[in-house]
């Protein structure tokens, strides 16, 4: 799912909201998010997940197509860690979504 989809599926949920609105929430949402990993801040949405920022160290790799030793230097990258309650849900029972493959067994 994409931005402009989950907006149209708020709108269809929500017809007394103008779907403006609903727009402004959603981006008001993720900015607020980035805004606070920019920060360094732990995002918690309870039941969702948390989302938080890790500290890559700087490290010495490899070209793949030379062998040649490259220097990559240290960043921050954003990490997603799913709720309890998610991960329930995806593991339940219930309808498979799509992409889960049943194991062979």
């Amino acid at each position: 799912m994409v931005k402009s989809e989950l907006i149209a599926r708020l709108a269809e949920r929500n017809p007394h909201l103008f779907q403006r609105d609903i727009e402004r929430i959603v981006t008001t949402i993720f900015d607020e998010i980035s805004r606070a990993l920019a920060r360094g801040d732990r995002v918690e949405l309870r039941g969702f997940g948390a989302y938080s920022v890790k500290r890559r160290a700087s490290r010495m790799a490899r070209n793949p197509r030379t062998g040649e030793a490259v220097y990559v230097a240290e960043k921050h990258v954003p990490f997603f860690k799913t709720g309890k309650e998610l991960r329930q849900r995806l593991n339940s029972d219930g309808p498979a979504p799509a992409a889960r493959a049943k194991v062979p067994g």
